[in-house]
């Protein structure tokens, strides 16, 4: 996650370096897209109903895809944002998995917990509510590979952009496994045919 920037000795400076480059600020703009998120929900759950789609449907469609951008966007965006030194120092890359994961066990509690369930938040939304919006994706086993192909490309984007960040495997394992606990805390509730019945799929 990407800690808080400051100017000036210290001390925090309410621009943008603020807003779009310290994980406060963004937490914050996240708060504030929340209205405008639900009434995203609200505008197209209505203009499906006006077409002709089921309320219990349209209002569940709509939610799973505004959860499913909401909830990831701002996660995709603090792991994007560049380090001190991008541009100027060639990607790294490591591929052993767990080794990075036992380093920031070892960095203390408060940042192991941060890192640790930060990544797994990632993609918890994606998991949570694709297989709510897609029956296709009603399967632990897919929503794990959907988390990990998106995962890897996030890694390989931050090796390719030069980011100053590590790609990591056990950054993918971590998001993955985030996703899959998350598709299984919706399991109750996945669609399995579009008139919006609901049972749990066989994973």
């Amino acid at each position: 996650m990407m800690p808080l920037r400051s100017r000036n000795g210290g001390g925090v400076v309410l621009d943008w370096d603020f807003w779009l480059y310290s994980f406060t600020g963004v937490v914050l703009l996240t708060v504030v897209a929340l209205p405008p998120a639900g009434l995203v929900v609200w505008a197209l759950a209505h203009r499906r109903i006006a077409r002709g789609t089921a309320p219990a449907w349209a209002w569940r469609k709509s939610i799973a895809e505004v959860g499913m951008v909401y909830g990831t966007a701002p996660w995709i965006w603090m792991i994007m944002v560049p380090g001190e030194q991008a541009g100027k120092v060639p990607g790294r890359i490591s591929l052993v998995p767990l080794r990075d994961l036992f380093a920031v066990l070892g960095s203390g509690p408060m940042t192991a917990t941060i890192q640790i369930v930060g990544n797994i938040l990632v993609f918890a939304a994606l998991g949570f509510f694709a297989p709510l919006r897609f029956a296709e994706l009603a399967s632990v086993p897919r929503i794990l590979a959907l988390a990990a192909g998106c995962s890897v490309a996030v890694e390989v984007a931050q090796y390719v952009l030069r980011l100053d960040r590590v790609s990591s495997v056990d950054d993918v394992l971590i998001n993955a496994a985030g996703a899959g606990l998350a598709a299984l805390a919706s399991r109750g509730w996945w669609i399995t045919t579009a008139t919006g019945s609901t049972v749990a799929a066989a994973s």
